[in-house]
């Protein structure tokens, strides 16, 4: 599905929605239904090279004024209080947190998603060719995220995220949409065989997602997602097929960028 693209114009932030899901304006997000999610580009903010310039990331050795900055930008051009966002320390896991308003303003220690039911509580992670991959339910009211690079495929992030959300909201995963942000494409993205494997054994038999070519393997980590997704039962899935690596002017690639670069945000959150 194509994207709709966002900037303020008072600072130049800018960001992606889905198109069924409008992009929120400042401070009156709108959004189809009962949710605001925004793919959030490294346009418009205060950080200079390698980090320019709207880096979400605190620990990547940018200047830590500069990513408050870009953190203040951001919350002010969609209309959040910081108080009411929540972020997790990612650690390439299948951690899965349930947070609410007690969250607020925090960040959940050793975690990889976050899940939540409650109005006015945005989730916020951060990615550099890792995939977000965004969750809602719009029969119990619930909405998710979470990050999944290659690791946490393999480790399974995505069915604990919707395992969570069904113990935690009653979610079925017949009634959830999931959207699939930038992320690295497979030309960009050369890994092992042990890696192929692990992301294989996670998938349905007959799902291929790595190709070998001139003696090197390319996974495709979005086919991944894709595909653990649909064997859960989840059949409204959009992907934005972004390849970071390749649009390094609007998104961080570790990768394309040899390790130093900062990292852009996904964020969801329910309206009330």
């Amino acid at each position: 599905m194509a994207l709709q693209r966002v900037e303020d114009p008072e600072s130049g932030v800018t960001w992606y929605c889905f198109v069924d899901s409008p992009a929120p304006d400042r401070g009156n997000a709108q959004s189809s239904p009962g949710f605001r999610h925004a793919l959030i580009t490294r346009l418009g903010g205060a950080s200079q090279a390698p980090f320019a310039s709207l880096n979400l990331g605190s620990t990547v050795g940018d200047d830590q004024a500069a990513v408050e900055e870009n953190h203040r930008r951001l919350f002010s051009a969609l209309g959040l209080a910081r108080s009411g966002v929540v972020s997790p320390h990612q650690i390439h896991s299948a951690h899965v947190a349930a947070v609410d308003r007690n969250h607020g303003g925090k960040v959940i220690p050793a975690t990889d998603a976050l899940i939540t039911n409650q109005v006015d509580v945005a989730l916020l992670l951060r990615f550099a060719d890792c995939l977000p991959v965004l969750f809602h339910d719009p029969v119990h009211r619930a909405v998710g995220l979470a990050h999944a690079g290659w690791r946490g495929v393999a480790s399974r992030v995505i069915p604990a995220t919707v395992a969570h959300l069904n113990h935690s909201y009653g979610s079925d995963p017949r009634d959830l949409w999931a959207g699939i942000g930038p992320g690295i494409g497979k030309d960009h993205y050369p890994v092992s065989k042990a890696v192929v494997d692990a992301v294989q054994e996670t998938l349905p038999p007959d799902t291929h997602v790595a190709s070998q070519e001139a003696g090197q393997w390319f996974l495709d980590l979005q086919g991944a997602v894709h595909a653990q997704l649909s064997a859960l039962g989840i059949q409204r899935i959009d992907r934005a097929d972004i390849c970071t690596a390749c649009h390094t002017d609007e998104w961080y690639s570790h990768r394309a960028e040899g390790g130093k670069t900062g990292r852009f945000g996904a964020l969801i959150a329910l309206e009330g």
